[in-house]
């Protein structure tokens, strides 16, 4: 299938995230309801930001510019420069990012 956005390849200049860069995000995230606990760089070059709490699925996420999201909380800039096929994670939003490989499980 490819990135959605093929213009807009890792690594990132400047290691931020470009502003027309576009992440699938749970909408807990994006309103501020929930912290980012899950970010995933996906193999094929896309970005998810999930609560890690609900369901990200079902209409529970939509595209945004993963510039916003970093406004809400700046701790995920540093992320930015996480290759492609891994996740970064942490239990609450004190805590420090954790980065590990990752792949889509088999369905």
């Amino acid at each position: 299938m490819g990135s959605m956005q093929p213009e807009l390849s890792w690594p990132f200049e400047g290691e931020v995230f470009p502003e027309g860069l576009l992440a699938v995000v749970q909408k807990t995230v994006s309103a501020g309801e929930f912290p980012a606990l899950t970010v995933i760089h996906d193999d094929e070059g896309d970005w998810l930001v999930s609560d890690g709490v609900h369901d990200p699925n079902d209409g529970a996420s939509n595209l945004r510019h993963l510039h916003h999201v970093v406004v809400l909380d700046p701790s995920l800039g540093p992320l930015a420069t996480m290759p492609p096929g891994h996740v970064a994670w942490r239990a609450t939003r004190h805590d420090a990012w954790s980065i590990e490989e990752w792949t889509y499980p088999d369905e």
